[in-house]
């Protein structure tokens, strides 16, 4: 007799196996076997729907960015890390793109300058990040167009190992904002008009002291030609006989 025995049933592509599905952590990680990252990811995915507090250091008030890959790293893997995402790219050591893999940092440029924002990768080109203000903890891709113009860099650290930073290299700064630079520009402007104003006030007064002077001097030229000219009248009524009366002349 034969027996037929029915082969044995494949994984479809593109749909989760049942481990996947009890496991959603399983999806992301490239090393779905090694348990550091696998807590790592179950941490970090478990914030999903936080929101984004800019400075915030707790899931219950809000996290931002550096402050949610700072949480997760010392919950799950009792690794401290710096605080700042510009300190964090600073950490562990730089891996290539093409080398990424699940638990890693990655950079990224959004607000002008290098590392000003930072993730944790989950593997298939996907990383969970706390945004920006208004928004919550979310899985994003790493291949949309606005991440891939802004990505900066990974890094990884090493689990069980004292964190240690690399020197620090030069920072790009951001240009200050024009509402900053404004009260500068006024005070830079007010300062220039007020010496403008004092120049022409001080000339408005040399050219009246000018003018007094000059309206002055004819003044005393004047006074000085009326003052000889009657010295000259005097002298001469002076030296001029006296002239005789009419009864003077007959009598002579």
């Amino acid at each position: 007799m034969t027996f037929a025995y029915a082969a044995p049933e494949a994984q479809v592509k593109g749909f989760a196996t049942t481990e996947e599905q009890s496991d959603p952590i399983a999806r992301f990680a490239s090393a779905p076997g090694e348990e550091a990252v696998g807590d790592l990811l179950l941490q970090a995915m478990s914030l999903i729907g936080v929101a984004y507090r800019f400075g915030g250091n707790s899931p219950a008030s809000g996290l931002d960015c550096s402050g949610f890959i700072k949480y997760v790293f010392e919950k799950s893997l009792k690794v401290n890390l710096p605080r700042t995402a510009a300190e964090m790219a600073r950490a562990g050591r730089a891996v290539e793109r093409n080398e990424l893999a699940a638990g890693d940092l990655v950079f990224f440029n959004t607000r002008g300058f290098r590392n000003s924002h930072a993730g944790i990768y989950l593997g298939g080109n996907k990383f969970i990040h706390a945004p920006r203000s208004g928004k919550n903890i979310e899985v994003a891709n790493m291949t949309g167009s606005y991440w891939v113009s802004r990505y900066n860099g990974a890094r990884r650290v090493q689990r069980g190992q004292p964190v240690q930073l690399e020197a620090a290299a030069v920072v790009e700064r951001p240009a200050r904002s024009r509402e900053a630079a404004a009260p500068v520009v006024v005070r830079a402007a007010s300062k220039s008009k007020a010496d403008s104003r004092n120049k022409v006030v001080a000339g408005k007064k040399s050219t009246a002291q000018k003018s007094s002077v000059k309206s002055r001097a004819p003044t005393r030229a004047s006074a000085k030609s009326s003052k000889a000219s009657n010295t000259k009248k005097q002298a001469s009524a002076k030296k001029a006989p006296a002239k005789k009366t009419t009864s003077q002349k007959k009598s002579s």
